[in-house]
């Protein structure tokens, strides 16, 4: 079969099985097998792929049409300008959290000789390497309580150049910190599904994103309940907290940290003009 055939055969396959944008995750396995950038495909329609082509790409397919995320097939993710590998280990970076974590590195451009960051459940260590990479003067911790997941972000840290200048913690919260470490920015994306809701997720996050870096408890606000009383006295005079959550969760996140007399500073939109991002500091 040409490459062209190979596209519209697995597109209509994909499409089938429910796959969001068929034709793109195609054009990327087929893309990935054949070590080519995508866009070249357009320029090889008419290439006859070899019978192991074929088969590779045929079971690429297959395991996509079984709703196994595009990341982990071909086992990296894009997240901004870099690029991460990824398992079932860590989440998938996604879109918004780039916003995020552009909060942060523009905040510490702004503070002067080491700043010191705090990346709380780091994952595949999207956030802390954006960090390090976006101010190489900033002193970056990359905390997790999953073993796989640091292994997978020290990779990242490496794959990407600043492996020597984060340190990766693994911790059950700030437990494994020395008492007095403080930070001008702690940073994160915990996880803030409600338990209930997690059942009926779609397939490639439910069935193959690690639970336990998506299960926020009964209502989705656990993590943000321990940062709102532990953060407090890790955050340096004139720090902030800067925090993911989820859709509709903003009102209940801005009265938690009041609450626990935090000011909150801004609640900014994603991509999607969703609210997705709290800002709070301690005065």
């Amino acid at each position: 079969m040409t490459v062209l055939e190979v596209i519209q055969k697995s597109t209509e396959f994909l499409a089938r099985k429910g796959v969001e944008s068929p034709r793109r995750h195609a054009e990327l396995l087929l893309a990935h097998v054949l070590k080519l950038p995508r866009m070249k495909l357009y320029l090889n329609f008419e290439r006859v792929l070899r019978d192991a082509e074929t088969d590779a790409t045929r079971e690429l397919v297959r395991r996509r049409s079984l709703r196994e995320p595009l990341q982990h097939i071909i086992g990296m993710a894009q997240f901004a300008e870099w690029e991460m590998a990824v398992s079932r280990h860590v989440l998938v970076p996604r879109p918004e959290t780039e916003l995020l974590a552009e909060a942060g590195w523009q905040f510490l451009s702004t503070l002067n000789s080491q700043p010191a960051a705090l990346d709380f459940g780091t994952g595949s260590g999207c956030i802390a390497i954006a960090l390090a990479a976006k101010c190489p003067n900033a002193r970056v911790t990359a905390l997790d309580v999953s073993t796989d997941a640091l292994v997978v972000a020290r990779q990242n840290a490496e794959r990407n150049g600043v492996g020597e200048r984060i340190e990766f913690v693994e911790s059950d919260g700030f437990t494994a910190l020395a008492t007095a470490q403080r930070f001008d920015l702690i940073i994160s994306n915990p996880p803030y599904i409600p338990s209930a809701e997690i059942a009926t997720l779609q397939p490639e996050v439910r069935d193959f994103d690690p639970h336990n870096a998506l299960d926020g408890g009964a209502d989705g606000l656990d993590f943000y309940r321990r940062l709102a009383d532990e953060a407090t006295d890790r955050l340096e005079v004139g720090g902030k907290l800067m925090v993911e959550f989820g859709d509709g969760q903003a009102s209940s996140l801005e009265k938690l940290f009041t609450e626990q007399k935090w000011i909150v500073e801004a609640v900014r939109a994603d991509y999607s003009q969703r609210q997705r991002i709290l800002i709070a500091r301690r005065d």
